[in-house]
């Protein structure tokens, strides 16, 4: 089906007054309102100055306000996708006119305005065009807002508590005062001002025929500040659904489960991705195209969403993150005090692509209740990590493992130790690239060589330190082509992991100098590599250090592989004792 949308510019009153007919609402995924006195200053000022030069009764001219993006909702309501800001602060300024309009409504101007106003904020009869005060034209459903029934009150009664610190009330009072200071000190007619605030400031409405063509046209046009998240919208979906004495109790858990995810350097949006991989594991699901995540979630009237395990199963995976992002400690998790396990994910964190990601994040929610949890994690993680490294080594693209780790998804749900179906490789041809890898790898490589010597994480912002400077002097090499050094220089034998503050000091300077600061160092392989085997800047010392990280490199993938292949489930032992 083709896709529709509708752009008719209208003055504020042209599109205010459609409200009669089809109400504007901000839809529970919306943020709350949070414009600022510098905005609601801003929008005053600016449109009093555009009728004091360009606009007014007696001028022509137009006042661009923006574009408001929304579409019909299953009620008939315009539901506001972009510029419920922007519409919301327009109704608080007219009901501060309004207010005032009426402490004068003698006036025939201010009667003139008055009868005006009415029409674009609350609905008015067809045939008496008597106004029903209660009946207002905007009505804010966002989650757990509190300031969704002031707003209402305001709109309703034009009062506000001069103490309270809603957005609201504040800026509705604001608006009050400018009115106030500019229709004294002014000498344009605050009719003026009125007159072009309802016909000359112009705003461009766009139509869509659903949500999701609104949100995709949001998403294009929105260049002043954050999306909406497709998780603002699961968490408006979820409250819905809720029966109301369970709703408190799910923004509690939901805001604990926001504010933990920011904490581990993550966000529920990522959680909610993350969780799709498991979901279409359990469901068989070995296609090579990601689905979009609202898309998804919203399949089946919401049914993935709806699942009263979604909470739970969302804190599980950040559990994990916590642990990979922040390296926190989980002492409820019996896996936690394991530095294997846990050099083990760090060494996958440095993986080029996340597709590394999914299996672990599968494994560990489908397995993390198992007796043998521990062993098997650590098997499965080393042996992951072999697969993808010695593949990215000859084939650097995420084609290369993206349809095998799709099978292993689905497999890591039947089972504890699935098969690593993934294509065969020549290890031979990994040994031959491995001496002057892609750069994308180096890190990835590093760690798994420094983690075969040291119990420890490595700290904190280490850095790839290369022994010979990657600006060396021509006369340390007389006799050599300057290529040939260069291409040395990028050997897997010239690199080691090195403290960054100690890097920062050794930076180029000569090698006795740097060979200071490695001596400080708290890294295995750095004293390996550059005391124990490093007299002096040579290329033969390169190339004894290429065979040193190499072999121990190839010894891991091995071991990993062996590892695996030999271990036997818990199940599998019984079952071949009882056959």
């Amino acid at each position: 089906m083709a896709t529709t949308i509708s752009v008719n510019k209208q003055s504020v009153a042209e599109l205010l007054a459609t409200g009669k007919a089809k109400p504007f609402v901000i839809p529970e995924y919306q943020r709350p309102y949070a414009w600022t006195d510098e905005q609601i200053e801003t929008l005053f000022v600016d449109i009093w100055e555009f009728a004091a030069t360009t606009g007014g009764s007696k001028r022509n001219g137009t006042y661009f306000l923006g574009s408001v993006v929304s579409y019909e909702n299953e009620d008939g309501e315009q539901e506001i996708i972009d510029g419920q800001q922007r519409i919301t602060s327009l109704f608080l300024l007219l009901r501060a006119i309004y207010t005032k309009l009426l402490q004068n409504a003698d006036n025939e101007y201010a009667k003139n305005f008055i009868n005006k106003i009415e029409p674009s904020i609350w609905r008015t009869d067809n045939l008496t065009g008597k106004v029903d005060y209660t009946d207002i034209l905007l009505t804010s459903k966002v989650v757990d807002n509190s300031g969704n029934a002031i707003l209402q009150e305001i709109l309703k009664t034009g009062k506000a508590d001069p103490n309270a610190t809603d957005n609201y009330s504040k800026n509705y009072l604001l608006f009050q005062k400018l009115y106030d200071k500019y229709s004294t000190d002014s000498a344009l007619s605050i009719y003026d001002f009125i007159y072009a605030l309802l016909n000359q400031a112009i705003l461009l409405p766009i139509g869509a025929d659903s949500q999701d063509t609104a949100l995709t046209i949001f998403s294009t046009l929105n260049d002043r500040g954050l999306p909406l998240s497709d998780s603002d919208i699961f968490k408006a979906k979820i409250y819905n659904n809720l029966k109301d004495n369970e709703k408190d109790s799910f923004i509690s858990e939901w805001k604990s489960l926001e504010k933990e995810a920011a904490d581990a350097n993550e966000s529920i949006q990522r959680l909610f991705y993350y969780y799709m991989f498991y979901l279409r594991a359990k469901e068989n699901d070995v296609s090579s195209t990601t689905p979009g995540v609202r898309k998804y979630y919203l399949a089946d009237k919401c049914k993935r969403l709806f699942d009263k395990n979604l909470l739970k199963d969302l804190n599980k995976v950040l559990t994990l993150w916590k642990v990979i992002n922040s390296n926190h400690d989980i002492p409820e998790e019996a896996w936690d005090n394991n530095s294997k396990i846990r050099k083990a994910l760090d060494t996958l964190v440095s993986y080029p692509n996340e597709y590394w990601k999914y299996p672990v994040i599968i494994f560990f929610l489908e397995h993390r209740a198992d007796k043998e949890f521990e062993t098997e994690f650590l098997l499965f993680l080393n042996k992951l990590c072999g697969e993808l490294m010695s593949r990215f080594i000859l084939y650097p693209t995420i084609n290369a493992v993206k349809s095998d780790i799709l099978k292993l998804n689905a497999k890591i749900i039947k089972e504890s130790h699935p098969d690593f179906d993934f294509k065969t490789i020549d290890m031979s041809l990994v040994k031959d690239k491995l001496t002057v890898p892609h750069r994308s790898i180096v890190r990835m490589l590093l760690k798994s060589f420094a983690y075969k010597h040291q119990e420890t994480l490595l700290p904190d912002n280490w850095q790839i330190e290369h022994i010979l400077p990657q600006r060396w002097q021509e006369t340390f090499f007389p006799n050599v082509e300057s290529k040939t050094v260069n291409e040395m220089i990028e050997h897997i034998g010239n690199k080691t992991p090195f403290e960054r503050k100690l890097n920062i000091v050794a930076s180029n300077g000569y090698f006795q100098k740097k060979q200071t600061e490695y001596n400080k160092s708290e890294i295995e392989v750095t004293k390996i590599l550059v005391i124990s085997v490093t007299s002096d800047w040579t290329l033969q010392n390169i190339e004894k250090r290429d065979v040193i990280v190499t072999n121990d490199i190839l010894f891991l993938l091995a071991q990993w592989k062996t590892q695996y292949a030999n271990y036997k489930t818990p199940s599998t032992t019984l079952h071949t004792v009882e056959k």
